[in-house]
């Protein structure tokens, strides 16, 4: 079994604001050694499960975060950017499962440090239907035939990849009580719970289905100001809606919608606030 592993900062247990997930903070040093050591319970597990080989790829902000002299010898690690395709690059059809770790929720809902790509989305929809970060890229891990398996992060993660995927499992390492605060496990309490969901994960694989994207997706984001949207817009095939902070692009594919969603976000962060 080969398994595909995307891991994010903002759902690592203990991880509660910017000044942990922020490279220029006080606390992001330690953030990136939580994150390491959440990473490798997976890894472990996956390997002490049978798997062949575990593909990680470093998944939050400048995708630098994992230190790759600590993780499980076995390992690839994808790390750097830019990516072609950022969160999700290297997944492909070769995969028999995929592992989203420290994952949180989109934005505008509830969750710790909850957002979609970046803070000025307040919502991105495919088909009108409202989707994240956890969402689009496990459409993408869809249209390759490869089935979400495990999502770990904070209560409200775990709940909006239940409702997207059947039977997935999923490993709760914090409560929210606030978007800055959480109540959290310690790190090796987490990392035995994710080792026991990762090994419950691949038991139960052959019962969780690919999230299979729909053909021709349409791709529609709402920005948080006016500014954000026009720069969005200047990329080719968009429109700007009428009245509206919302960016619309018709894709031939769900790869092609990420690839837009990606060139989209980037551009809206050119907006000043002045």
């Amino acid at each position: 079994m080969n398994v595909y592993m995307s891991v994010d900062m903002e759902g690592i247990t203990g991880l509660v604001d910017h000044t942990h997930v922020d490279s220029s903070k006080h606390n992001y040093e330690r953030g990136r050694i939580m994150m390491t050591e959440e990473a490798n319970a997976v890894i472990f597990a996956a390997f002490e499960s049978g798997c062949a080989e575990v593909l990680v790829n470093d998944s939050h902000s400048q995708m630098n975060n994992l230190l790759i002299e600590k993780l499980h010898p076995e390992t690839k690690l994808i790390s750097g950017g830019v990516k072609p395709y950022s969160m999700v690059q290297g997944l492909d059809a070769t995969f028999d499962g995929a592992f989203f770790v420290g994952y949180h929720a989109r934005a505008s809902t509830k969750g710790v440090m909850s957002h979609s790509m970046i803070f000025g989305v307040r919502n991105m929809y495919i088909n009108d239907v409202p989707i994240g970060e956890l969402g689009f890229n496990a459409y993408v891990a869809g249209f390759f035939g490869v089935p979400v398996l495990m999502v770990a992060g904070d209560d409200q993660a775990a709940l909006e990849a239940e409702a997207l995927i059947p039977n997935v499992t999923t490993a709760v390492v914090k409560e929210t009580i606030s978007r800055s605060v959480a109540k959290s496990l310690t790190p090796q309490k987490s990392a035995q719970l994710l080792k026991k969901k990762t090994k419950e994960a691949i038991h139960n694989k052959e019962i969780v289905k690919p999230l299979t994207p729909p053909d021709h997706p349409t791709l529609r984001i709402e920005f948080a100001n006016y500014g954000q949207a026009e720069w969005a817009s200047l990329m080719p095939g968009t429109e700007l809606e009428a009245g509206t902070t919302t960016v619309r692009f018709e894709a031939k594919d769900i790869l092609e919608a990420y690839r837009a969603m990606l060139v989209m976000t980037e551009l809206a962060m050119r907006t000043t606030f002045c």
